[in-house]
């Protein structure tokens, strides 16, 4: 007898010690430090670090729509750091390849230094053209595993905390996405029909909205009238051809959005992971909320902020610029488009757009954002300059 009370008091002291784990509150979330980021068009978020004992600050896309964390090959050779190759494969848009890694850096950024950190290494080559400023490396779960991340799109701060428990702003949303590395939201998406399906939730993505051609297809979500519109995109492994068209509806937690200008992708790697997510959701979209990305609980908040109602970029030009070399190029002109209609041809030169003489590549595609107004537009093609006008339309 005197045995088998033992036993259940043992029990009952584990079953006690067991409880007061569950009720001991959580330690509350420690703040670290808050620094800048800028965004650049689409509303890609950029932050700025130094790697190890590097004094050079380098540019970082703050992505959660990756994996873990990377970094520019050319930046490797720039700085005389050597990747190992390794067995593991990175599948991106576009591309599935042996990834290259360089083990256990640093890195710094203000108020904050991250120890022990694996970099995979990709060429991001054609990011850095498409913003016309040098990208560095992608910042994805290796991060935000770790912290607590408040994203201000009105002030445009970062603030970082140690995992805890930190109270949410009464206004706006509380989302729980399943996690793999990536979250995943399940959205409300109806055009002409309504579907309910997981997506990405990926910070990284200069749009708002993208589905797979295979999800698009077989939910027939689009509706039999949409247009759709070829375009050029980019991703991890370069150009990408796309169709481009709107979703008359597109619900994020309790926040609908109506006309959502929607990417269709053939995804030949299946990096979407179709049949269990059907694309992704951007950050031209979320941009309009202020986050509190919280992987430790995984939890997302969103906040409404000042950019909630900003109207969506409807415009269609048909052509493709990047910067090269210190110009911003036409690389690709679509059939039919605006673009080959104002007489515009590959390797062109944009000189100017508008009243604008920059030579700075998000500049001129904010102004060409402007659907159906006739914009001036000065090349150079041959050595010789020209000025031609084009008038985007719209893809509503």
């Amino acid at each position: 007898m005197k045995r088998i009370f033992c036993v259940l008091s043992i029990g009952l002291l584990y079953s006690i010690a067991i409880s007061q784990e569950v009720l001991t509150p959580q330690k509350k979330a420690q703040f670290i430090t808050r620094f800048p980021f800028k965004q650049y068009s689409g509303g890609v978020m950029i932050v700025q670090a130094r790697l190890n004992d590097i004094p050079d600050t380098l540019n970082f896309i703050l992505d959660t729509g990756s994996g873990g964390i990377s970094l520019d090959s050319s930046t490797c050779t720039y700085f005389g750091i050597q990747p190992k190759i390794s067995d593991t494969f990175v599948t991106g848009m576009g591309s599935a390849h042996k990834a290259r890694f360089v083990y256990d850096q640093q890195l710094h950024f203000q108020g904050l230094t991250v120890n022990d950190l694996d970099f995979h290494v990709n060429n991001y080559d054609v990011l850095t053209s498409v913003y016309g400023e040098k990208i560095d490396g992608i910042i994805g779960y290796s991060f935000f595993k770790q912290y607590i991340v408040k994203v201000n799109f009105d002030s445009l701060e970062l603030e970082i905390f140690k995992p805890g428990e930190i109270r949410y702003p009464k206004q706006g949303t509380l989302l729980r996405p399943a996690f793999t590395s990536l979250p995943i939201q399940n959205l409300h998406v109806k055009d002409g029909r309504k579907v309910d399906f997981n997506f990405y939730f990926d910070t990284g993505a200069g749009l708002c909205f993208l589905m797979s051609e295979a999800f698009a297809k077989d939910s027939a979500v689009l509706s039999g009238k949409r247009r759709l519109i070829t375009t050029q995109a980019e991703g991890m492994g370069g150009k990408l051809q796309m169709q481009l068209t709107v979703v008359k509806q597109l619900q994020v937690g309790r926040y609908k959005f109506r006309n959502v200008p929607t990417y269709i992708f053939r995804d030949e790697y299946n990096v979407t992971s179709y049949p269990y997510v059907g694309g992704l959701l951007g950050n031209d979209l979320l941009r309009r909320f202020n986050l509190i990305i919280n992987y430790p609980q995984r939890e997302i908040h969103l906040e409404p902020n000042s950019h909630f109602f900003d109207a969506f970029d409807y415009a269609y030009t048909g052509m493709a610029t990047y910067f090269v070399d210190g110009k911003i190029l036409i690389d690709d002109v679509v059939p039919g488009s605006p673009a080959e209609k104002a007489g515009l041809k590959v390797d062109d030169i944009l000189v100017g757009v508008g009243a604008n003489f920059s030579n700075n590549i998000m500049q001129y595609k904010t102004i060409l954002q402007n659907s159906d107004q006739k914009i001036s537009l000065v090349i150079r093609r041959n050595g010789e300059i020209m000025q031609l006008y084009i008038k985007p339309s719209s893809i509503l």
